[in-house]
């Protein structure tokens, strides 16, 4: 039975989901054809443009991504309190940048001494705009739908391109957090697209790991590693440690090199043990789960939803 979007992005839960999203029988979103030896490996391009284009749109960060043949993932952060912070003046401007304004909100603002009324209305419009502008939904139907879009065009063809709705998982603590983006970094290492994670290209963890290789600054439609950090906002561990950790995890479960000893240091900080954390590194969408945490957390989330049992992953 299906679930409503509403209760399975709920951000008094956890505002960080793992959402995908595939093509419909034998579309491509990228690679290559088999059958037509027709390469799409330029869609990777779109997808990733627009992904970054819509981070600087919507008050949804971008923690992970990885884009492949069929189907893309995405690993987001909802981030309510910054759409509540803005003006409305900045509510308008992020979204005129990919909505035409209703002729309303020209005509308030052009007014000397609006009524009461005509604000109210003027009002409940920008609030609906900041509602859109931190929810999960729109950004996936606007990412989907430009894509689409752009390749039934090419395909000269029309009719649906993507399943009828995105996947989303519920990641609701730390160590979900850092399954699910360890999912999607290894994406096209365990489908042997790649070699090892820092070759895999259209991923989020490439492009962290260019822009430390040049030294320049974190890219700025991902968000930021920080750590421990509590003062500052971002991902809860340190890049460095990430990537020791993804590397561990690519030559160790995905390779299988049981000559590889030392263990990263997010394993003991975040208490990890046992065979069932490293293998939802690597299959995390595999067990169709809608929530994804630690057992006290599962039933935490169950509480809170009001569900006499939830479909979940230990982890």
């Amino acid at each position: 039975m299906t679930i409503a979007r509403r209760q399975q992005v709920d951000l008094t839960v956890t505002p960080y989901y793992h959402c995908v999203s595939r093509c419909v029988r034998r579309s491509f979103l990228c690679g290559q054809d088999p059958l037509t030896n027709r390469s799409y490996e330029h869609r990777r391009a779109w997808l990733e443009k627009r992904i970054h284009q819509l981070a600087t749109i919507y008050c949804i960060d971008i923690c992970a991504y990885a884009v492949m043949s069929n189907h893309y993932h995405l690993v987001a952060h909802i981030n309510k309190e910054k759409a509540l912070a803005l003006s409305d003046q900045e509510v308008i401007e992020r979204w005129s940048q990919e909505h035409k304004l209703d002729p309303f909100i020209t005509r308030v603002q052009n007014m000397k001494q609006p009524n009461h009324l005509v604000l109210e209305q003027y009002h409940q419009l920008i609030e609906s705009w900041r509602e859109r502008l931190y929810s999960l939904s729109w950004m996936m139907k606007e990412l989907n739908m430009s894509i689409a879009c752009l390749s039934n065009k090419e395909d000269e063809c029309t009719g649906h391109f993507w399943e009828g709705r995105y996947k989303s998982q519920a990641l609701l603590d730390e160590k979900a957090l850092l399954a699910a983006m360890t999912y999607v970094d290894l994406n096209p290492v365990r489908a042997k697209i790649a070699n090892a994670p820092e070759k895999a290209e259209h991923t989020s963890l490439k492009l962290r790991i260019d822009a430390l290789q040049q030294n320049q600054p974190n890219p700025a439609s991902l968000l930021p590693f920080v750590g421990i950090q509590e003062q500052k906002q971002g991902l809860p561990f340190r890049l460095i440690d990430y990537l020791e950790w993804v590397d561990w995890i690519a030559k160790t479960v995905v390779h299988q090199n049981a000559e590889v000893k030392n263990q990263p240091h997010l394993i003991q900080r975040l208490g990890i043990d046992g065979s069932d954390f490293f293998s939802a590194c690597t299959q995390i969408e595999k067990r169709r789960c809608l929530w994804v945490g630690t057992p006290d957390n599962l039933s935490n989330a169950k509480v809170s939803l009001n569900k006499q049992r939830i479909q979940g992953v230990a982890v």
